[in-house]
């Protein structure tokens, strides 16, 4: 049986009640505190301890160190020996917390933005794409998400050779912006050429060669307008469905026959010929150029904000004001434009209402350009709802029991106009815009390169 000796030490042989049994098994000696040998267990008693002994061997007799006998080996200390290894091991594991460099988990899992980007701002937006702000930046021992994004540009190395900020804003070449502010021009000067056309021959030609006339300069006005669309600032490389492209045809048809519907549906048509109102549609034709300046502007001055600011919070309230000056600037050439062309082309029309409708349209290609055009589609077919609801509502009133149905827009033509309709609903839908835009426009990654 186990005898434990009088000069083991205290980590070899626990003193009575130190607690239970260690590790081997072995219950604690009360009598190592006094240095007597313990009392043999009975024969049928088991012997605690991963061995026996031989109830045939003699009990050792104890010894004492100043007898000179050499002290015989207690059984635990090879348990003692091979247990003291997993306790440095257990105190790594414990002390170990987490990753060394939280940065390189964070770069991993964006490892294809990084080592796609040309420039830390493109990493910057891209992060705050996915969620990344300052306060979760701060989490990876960096300030703001610009120092994180620049931590990672410099160990995932972009394109070499490629100058800083190179990904970043339009072309500042001149030929290039000569280029497409021609093609700006074109839906205005072909829709300008075309009403000149008419006037021109009106009473010298007949009802076909001037319908011929007024056909292909429609067609030239459409050719132009897409490829104003499809280049420079106004471009928005497909991002921009089909839903939006028809509810621009159903908005900018409304501009030339909405007011004539819908005095004949009022006055209960429709029947005869429909009087048209070209000089909406002119001043908004010509208002295209205007419209592709303001948003080369504003994506100039947004990329600038972006290449000086620190913070996503500084970046974002220094490109609201953009927002708005860009918008502000653009109806107000709009106004003037929709003002002279009223007076070249006497024909009515709503001007505040094209008004609205332009405010919507650049809205709409700003948010399509930058990312965003599902926003855009939705506020194009909001507007469009609204103006096909008008006269429906007030032809569903002449069914009997339905006359409640009419009385919105009969309300709403008594105060201000035919013109107030697509008053209401292009500045409702504007108004919507504007709002999502302050929102969408003004966070790092809308201004990305596409």
């Amino acid at each position: 049986m186990d005898v434990s000796e009088p000069g083991a030490s205290s980590e070899e042989a626990p003193r009575s009640g130190d607690g239970p049994a260690d590790a081997a098994g072995n219950a604690p000696d009360p009598a190592a505190d006094f240095g007597s040998a313990p009392t043999p267990a009975p024969a049928h008693a088991p012997t605690p301890g991963p061995a026996r002994v031989s109830d045939d061997a003699p009990d050792p007799a104890p010894t004492t160190p100043d007898e000179g006998a050499a002290p015989r080996p207690t059984p635990r200390a090879p348990e003692i020996a091979h247990a003291a290894p997993t306790a440095p091991a257990r105190k790594l594991a414990t002390g170990r917390r987490g990753p060394a460099d939280p940065v390189k988990s964070l770069m991993h899992r964006h490892r294809e933005l990084c080592e796609r980007a040309v420039d830390p701002l493109e990493i910057a937006a891209g992060l705050e794409a996915h969620g990344v702000t300052d306060r979760t930046a701060a989490r990876y021992r960096h300030r703001d998400v610009f120092s994180l994004a620049e931590e990672l540009f410099a160990r995932v190395p972009g394109v070499a050779g490629e100058p800083v900020g190179a990904s970043f804003g339009p072309a500042r070449d001149i030929e290039t912006r000569a280029a497409w502010s021609l093609r700006a021009l074109l839906p205005g000067a072909a829709c300008l050429a075309t009403l000149v056309a008419l006037r021109l021959t009106d009473g010298v030609l007949g009802s076909e060669a001037r319908l011929a006339i007024g056909g292909g300069g429609t067609l030239l006005a459409l050719i132009g307008l897409t490829l104003a669309l499809r280049t420079g600032p106004l471009s928005a490389d497909g991002r921009s469905g089909g839903t939006a492209g028809l509810c621009g045809v159903w908005l900018l048809g409304y501009v030339l026959y909405g007011d004539a519907l819908l005095h004949q549906v009022l006055s209960g048509g429709p029947e005869g010929p429909w009087d048209i109102t070209p000089a909406p549609l002119l001043g908004l034709t010509v208002a295209v150029a205007p419209a592709a300046w303001c948003a080369h502007l504003f994506s100039v001055h947004a990329h600038r904000k972006l290449n000086g600011s620190r913070a996503l919070e500084e970046f974002a309230a220094g490109v609201r004001p953009l927002l708005f000056g860009a918008v502000a600037g653009f109806l107000c050439v709009l106004t003037g434009l929709l003002y002279l062309a009223g007076l070249g082309i006497a024909g009515g029309g709503s001007q505040a209402g094209a008004a609205a409708l332009g405010v919507l349209l650049l809205l709409a290609r700003l948010l399509a350009v930058h990312g965003f055009p599902e926003a855009a589609a939705t506020g194009l077919t909001a507007a469009c709802a609204v103006e096909a609801a008008a006269p429906a509502l007030i032809l569903g009133g002449r069914l009997p029991g339905l006359d409640p149905l009419a009385r919105p827009v009969d309300a709403l033509v008594e105060a201000a106009g035919a013109g107030g309709v697509p008053l209401l609903a292009c500045g409702a839908a504007a108004l919507g815009l504007l709002t999502t835009a302050i929102v969408a426009l003004s966070r790092a990654s809308a201004h990305t390169a596409a």
